[in-house]
């Protein structure tokens, strides 16, 4: 069988990849909020000049991505819970039969970064972000890693969509 061909029932050599990407992305997320919250000590409002145009700037997101659609309600909080497991875990179904490497490592850090958000919301009930580009003038949101999976997976799979397939 070759590296292209799906397996029946298994997950593809391209699909394992994808839950290590998704696997990645979560405990890199992890770990950056932790060094942010714990080790960096970074309070709440704060901001760190790290070079230009970056800095570290602390916040809790109750909103979907980039603050968008704000959640204070509990309810709320595990309605976006529960959708981005939902969603991970349908994405990671999908991903079990990639068989070209854009849409894997897509589907991969979308996975990561929907299950990475997740995590936050259920631990403190809002996404931590941190990283902040807004000197740029054009890009005011602050993000974290979790949320760069996100759009740089959603990137990948369009750029997938544009390829020609090959003729049989």
């Amino acid at each position: 069988m070759t590296e292209a061909a799906a397996p029946a029932r298994g997950i593809t050599a391209w699909g394992r990849r994808a839950y290590a990407v998704a696997a990645a992305t979560v405990i890199l997320d992890q770990l950056t909020k932790y060094w942010i919250v714990s080790i960096l000590a970074l309070p709440v409002g704060a901001t760190v000049e790290v070079f230009w145009p970056l800095q570290w700037t602390r916040i809790w997101n109750e909103g979907v991505s980039f603050g968008l659609f704000q959640a204070r309600h509990d309810l709320m909080r595990w309605a976006m819970v529960a959708f981005s497991v939902v969603v991970g875990v349908t994405l990671a179904v999908w991903a079990r039969k990639q068989t070209r490497w854009l849409p894997a490592v897509g589907l991969g850090l979308i996975v990561g970064g929907a299950l990475g958000n997740a995590v936050d919301r259920a631990l403190f009930g809002a996404v931590i972000d941190f990283i902040d580009v807004s000197r740029l003038g054009f890009f005011p949101w602050i993000f974290n890693v979790a949320d760069s999976g996100i759009t740089v997976g959603v990137i990948l799979i369009l750029l997938d969509s544009f390829r020609r397939e090959p003729p049989a």
